[in-house]
């Protein structure tokens, strides 16, 4: 196939969540955040350091995935988890990780630093330095 299709275009992501205020709370009051736009009942409208994420309501059925769903490239991982910490938000520690992630931010075989953690929703997110 030749010429690139989306190769140019803007990524939009979208993040299920079963409560508005309390998904505003987190990825505006807690992560920081701006909050662009209110669509109710379609969508919390954020912009993420010039990403648009698109905070979607799936109702009280939602079932997370097992997987990162969102994550963020960060500069120092180690400032990064101590802020997330102060919020009160959890990393989350997985059985893999053993005794080779000390503050639960696991080295990756090439090099990068990961954190993950959850959202109120229970979506998985990360932080990551590479």
């Amino acid at each position: 196939m030749s010429g690139s299709i989306l190769g140019t275009s803007k990524l939009v992501a979208f993040a299920p969540v079963t409560d508005f205020e309390k998904a505003c709370a987190f990825y505006e009051g807690v992560l920081g955040l701006r909050l662009v736009s209110e669509e109710k009942p379609f969508a919390l409208v954020f912009d993420a350091n010039g990403t648009m994420l698109r905070v979607t309501p799936v109702g009280a059925q939602h079932n997370p995935a097992p997987f990162t769903i969102l994550g963020w490239h960060v500069e120092s991982i180690s400032e990064t988890v101590a802020k997330l910490n102060t919020a009160g938000v959890k990393l989350l520690h997985f059985p893999w990780f053993g005794d080779t992630a000390p503050n639960d931010i696991w080295n990756a075989p090439g090099g990068a630093k990961v954190a993950w953690f959850n959202d109120p929703d229970g979506n998985v997110l990360s932080v990551t330095e590479f």
